[in-house]
Order: C-alpha cells, then sequence, then structure tokens
C-alpha cells in the first residue's frame, strides 16, 4: 500500500507536509520511495534530497495510464515505505480530448489515487477556518466514491484554542486526524519566478529538513501512519528494452543552471546501453572526452548566464562539437543555452554557444500547460505528422523564431493552437517542451542510434 498526499487547493502545504513526512521516516532508517504526481521537476528534488532515492513522476498526460501503474509498482516495493504527493488541489485535473463525459479530473491526484487504489491524506490549510473545516472535508471525502480519504493533516494551525475549535467541528466525520503542522514562519523554502529554489542552491536545506523531521517526529500519528505507507512485497519488472550492440557515450549537463531531468529518461537511455556523463557547464572548462551525444536539460541558465557567459572555452567546445555535427537534445534552458544570447530580467544581454541564431528574452508571462505537438518533419528524433505531448514552463522566449520549427503546437484539452515551436537543425533538436519518454521510448532508440553514427570527438 501507499498513501497520496492531496491538497483541497494549490498553496496549502502538500510539498511541507510530504517532506515533513519523509524527513521523519528517513530519520527513522528507513528506506523510503517517493514519487510525485504531474510534471513537476522541482519538488521531485527535495523528495530526492531526503530520501537518496530519485523521486519518480507519475504524468497520465506526459505517459499514460499504464504507465504510472507500472512505474509504480515497479518501483514502490524495493522500499520498505511509499509516498506519494499530489498536484494541485486533489480533483484538479483537465480534461481529454476524447470520452471525457464531463469529467475534468484527468491526470488530477485523484485520478492518481485510483489508478494506484491506495487512500489519500488530505492537507487543510486552517490559516482562516474553524467550524467550517468540516464542510471542507466532508465535500471531499463524499464528491468521489471510488477514492478513499484515510485521514487529515491540518496544517497552519494557530492557538491551541483554534486546534480545539477545528477537532471539534470534524468530530461527527469520524475522519482520523493524523498530523497537525502549527504556523511555522522561519521553517520556509524560499521561490522564484519557476517556483522553488532547487536543493543545489539551498546551503540552509539541511537545517530546514532537521527542523520537519521534529514536527513530523512530534506532531503525527506514526502508529496509525506506518501501515498505509508500507509498501507492497513483489516488484513487477519493467519490460525489456532493446539492448544496442555498441555502447555510447553521452554528456549531460547537470549542475545549478542545468537541473531539470527527468529520472526515467536517463534510466532508458542506460537501458539501451548509453553510459551518461554527467558535467557542468557552469565548472567544467572542457566536455567530457570521447563522447558521442549531448543532453541539455532545462534549469534556471537565465540566473547563472553571467558564469555560463564567463566560461567562454567551455562555450567554444559545445559550439564547436555541435558544428562537427554530434547529435544533442536541448529542452527549454537547454535551448536557452544553445541561443545566441540570454536576455535577462534585468535587459542584460549575455553571449552563449550561438549554434541557433536567436536570443532567448525572460520576461514576467509565464507560458505553462501540456502541449499536443505535431511534429512538420522528419528529424532524427520523430518522424512527421506524429504527435508527441509535452510540457511547457518558461518566462522567456526567442525573439526570433526558427524559419524551420520542429512543431505545431496546440493546448493538449482542447483544439487551440498556440503556435509553431521548437528549432530543428540535422544534428540538433531543441524545444520549449518538456518530453518523458516513458510512452515513447523511440525517443531515446534513435537518439542512440543516431549517436553511434558519428565517430567519437
Amino acid at each position: 500500500m501507499s498513501i497520496i498526499i492531496a491538497g483541497e487547493r494549490s498553496g496549502v502545504g502538500k510539498t511541507t507536509v510530504t517532506l515533513t513526512l519523509l524527513a521523519s521516516l528517513r530519520r527513522r532508517g528507513v528506506k523510503v520511495q517517493s514519487f510525485k504526481v504531474g510534471p513537476d521537476y522541482i519538488d521531485p528534488m527535495f523528495h530526492q534530497y531526503v530520501t537518496g532515492l530519485p523521486c519518480r513522476n507519475l504524468d497520465a498526460v506526459l505517459t499514460s495510464e499504464n504507465y504510472i501503474q507500472k512505474c509504480f509498482n515497479h518501483h514502490s516495493p524495493q522500499s520498505e515505505y511509499t509516498l506519494v504527493e499530489g498536484v494541485m488541489g486533489l480533483f484538479d485535473g483537465i480534461g481529454q480530448l476524447a470520452n471525457t463525459n464531463g469529467k475534468t479530473d484527468f491526470a488530477s491526484t485523484a485520478h492518481v489515487a485510483r489508478l494506484l487504489d491506495i487512500p489519500i491524506i488530505l492537507v487543510i490549510d486552517c490559516s482562516r477556518l474553524s467550524g467550517s473545516v468540516a464542510a471542507i472535508a466532508h465535500g471531499y471525502c463524499s464528491l468521489d466514491s471510488r477514492i478513499k480519504v484515510a485521514g487529515l493533516v491540518l496544517n497552519r494551525v494557530g492557538s491551541d484554542r483554534h486546534l480545539s475549535l477545528l477537532k471539534t467541528s470534524l468530530a461527527p466525520l469520524q475522519l482520523p486526524i493524523l498530523g497537525v503542522l502549527r504556523r511555522q514562519d522561519n521553517i520556509t523554502i524560499p521561490d522564484r519566478h519557476l517556483g522553488l529554489i532547487p536543493t543545489s542552491e539551498l546551503p540552509e536545506l539541511d537545517q530546514i529538513i532537521n527542523s520537519l523531521a521534529d514536527i513530523g517526529d512530534t506532531y503525527f500519528d506514526w502508529d496509525k501512519l506506518l501501515p498505509l505507507l508500507k509498501s507492497s512485497s513483489s516488484p513487477i519488472p519493467n519490460s525489456q528494452l532493446p539492448i544496442t550492440n555498441s555502447s555510447v557515450k553521452i554528456a549531460v549537463a547537470r549542475d545549478q543552471a542545468f537541473n531539470f531531468y527527468y529520472q526515467d529518461n536517463l534510466d532508458l537511455l542506460e537501458q539501451l546501453g548509453a553510459e551518461l556523463v554527467f558535467w557542468s557547464p557552469l565548472n567544467d572548462s572542457q566536455l567530457p572526452k570521447d563522447i558521442q551525444g549531448m543532453y541539455f536539460g532545462g534549469g534556471f541558465p537565465e540566473v547563472f548566464a553571467p558564469q555560463l557567459a564567463a566560461n567562454i572555452s567551455l562555450i567554444q567546445a559545445v559550439r564547436n562539437s555541435i558544428s562537427a555535427g554530434i547529435p544533442t537534445i536541448a529542452e527549454c534552458g537547454g535551448l536557452m543555452y544553445l541561443c545566441e544570447q540570454i536576455i535577462d530580467f534585468d535587459g542584460n544581454s549575455w553571449p552563449m554557444v550561438g549554434i541557433l541564431p536567436t536570443h532567448a528574452q525572460m520576461d514576467k508571462r509565464l507560458t505553462l500547460g501540456y502541449r499536443r505537438a505535431v511534429i512538420l518533419e522528419n528529424t532524427f528524433l520523430l518522424d512527421s505528422n506524429k504527435h508527441i505531448f509535452g510540457h511547457e514552463f518558461h518566462r522567456s522566449h526567442l525573439i526570433t523564431n526558427s524559419p524551420q520549427p520542429l512543431f505545431n503546437t496546440y493546448r493538449y484539452d482542447c483544439d487551440e493552437n498556440t503556435g509553431f515551436e521548437g528549432w530543428y537543425l540535422p544534428n540538433v533538436h531543441a524545444s520549449y517542451i518538456h518530453q518523458h519518454w516513458g510512452e515513447s521510448r523511440e525517443i531515446p532508440q534513435r537518439f542512440i542510434q543516431e549517436c553511434l553514427k558519428n565517430q567519437q570527438i
């Protein structure tokens, strides 16, 4: 079994509650596997920081219902305890293009709870509630009879009198109160324009995690929680992938500027025979030796643009390698790095690799959402006219769009066209769209095949 930490809406403290439980479990010396509903990259970084194990994303849009079940059933039994963090409010999802039957909770926390048949712990922000908390809890428990709410966590509780009022109101529902978090103004994780600041930039994070573990040890009902969190016993093996006859070495950029990767994507490359060599565009003066491909994930190159621009020898090495034909995937922040310049929020321009003849400019407008993308022509990764699904989340745009774009894009849940997107060169696939390859395994396969065609550099 496992549990999903769900919220009655966004911002109620799901991540804080999740990290509190994970930290307290790890303090007990047990092995914990975590999962995150949705396309988020940053929350899983915090999970992994606490547990020491990669967090797995469960996203029905980017993968499938079947993949969610396979991923969970494979990884969950390999640890003693399992915990899933939800997304947004419990029933907040999107409608599918077909067979929605009026439902809008596809890809929601409730949807994943039904797929995995595991109970929910509902987090309620009590900062402006007393007696009304019962109506909220009752509504969430009764809306969908297919899900089970195993208990509540009351967050942002004020005085003892406040807690007493909340408990009195909830008593008739006979819902277990599994945890109480007081208003801990001193326990906060700072954020910026794309959400929480990643773990690698928070020197004080150990202190925060220890404080959360103290709260978890003291204010959660572990006699009731531990049986719910206990993992099942028999892992289901992942489907086998064809392994290449020759190994291929792929340089994966990973540092404070580039750290948005789905662990499943990296695993797929390794299962196909790739050796992944992690390196830093911020700190390394040269590329790793004898590589045959490059992978630039998303991240925050705009925050570290001065340091990236100052690493001139590395920028030249990347430019020369791509010019020599090395196959390269660049997602979002990686796309920005391959541009001629990044223009930051203050209007300062910073020179980048310059393979793509355009500038990436930061602005206040947030581009956010799932995308259905139609491939416009054959590439080394994708065939023309095929549809893929991805996710965009950025506050920059390209000054000049590609004359040879990768995609014509649409919102996932309707036919609204969101424009042409991506930049294609014979050996470069660069796009703002993040993809999970769990149900698109031909992408890593074709990437490796393309890498093998090239001589080592």
